[in-house]
């Protein structure tokens, strides 16, 4: 049974990381410049983050670690410039050669479907590309996201509050409510501001200040 859903999350994983291979086949050269939700990144480097991070088993993940005395934010920059072509083109197929990887650095499956889902939507919604990623893809992160911190604070973000999805299944039990699409859920769960405006209940003002921190 364990093995059937995993083996039905990793189909997920490759669809979406199909889906954004297709969008990312459009982009002319200002696109791949254009900074995205991933503040620090701009499209072409959080697609090099992508493919790096599908490149990764636990021994290779522990040793790079280790190389960047466990600072996560130097071991994702040493992995995105070794994936990272010389041009946008060779990003991209290098992107394409793991669509269908199965290779991570942990069996947290569901976390790394939220990688790519999280990381193509930082993409998509500062260019303005329309595609959603199916609700059977945004389900499970959202569940796993509301359980635990993995690589974002995501059950800290949204501790105390009840989340509702209106186009899905996903809810969790009690607090102030925080409704709207899954989607929008997931990216504020990740931290991406612009989605908390999609969403609405007397939860959303706590949800916000987590997400922005104190102001100054």
């Amino acid at each position: 049974m364990a093995r059937s859903r995993d083996n039905h999350l990793w189909a997920l994983v490759h669809a979406e990381r199909t889906a954004l291979a297709e969008d990312l086949s459009g982009l002319n050269a200002e696109q791949w410049r254009h900074v995205t939700l991933c503040w620090q990144w701009n499209v072409e480097e959080v697609v090099a983050h992508l493919t790096a991070a599908a490149s990764l088993n636990q021994w290779r993940w522990v040793r790079s670690m280790l190389g960047a005395r466990f600072r996560a934010d130097v071991h994702n920059q040493r992995r995105l410039v070794e994936h990272r072509g010389s041009t946008p083109s060779e990003t991209l197929e290098r992107f394409r050669t793991i669509i269908g990887s199965t290779t991570a650095p942990s069996g947290h499956t569901p976390a790394y479907l939220g990688e790519v889902v999280v990381h193509a939507q930082d993409i998509r919604q500062p260019l303005g590309l329309p595609r959603t990623p199916d609700i059977d893809a945004l389900t499970p992160v959202a569940e796993f996201f509301a359980r635990r911190d993995f690589t974002v604070a995501s059950r800290t973000t949204v501790a105390g509050l009840q989340l509702r999805a209106d186009d899905g299944p996903f809810a969790t039990s009690t607090g102030p409510l925080v409704s709207g699409s899954t989607l929008a859920l997931v990216m504020s769960m990740a931290g991406r501001a612009p989605y908390i405006e999609q969403l609405d209940g007397p939860g959303v003002p706590t949800l916000r200040a987590r997400v922005h921190g104190p102001s100054a």
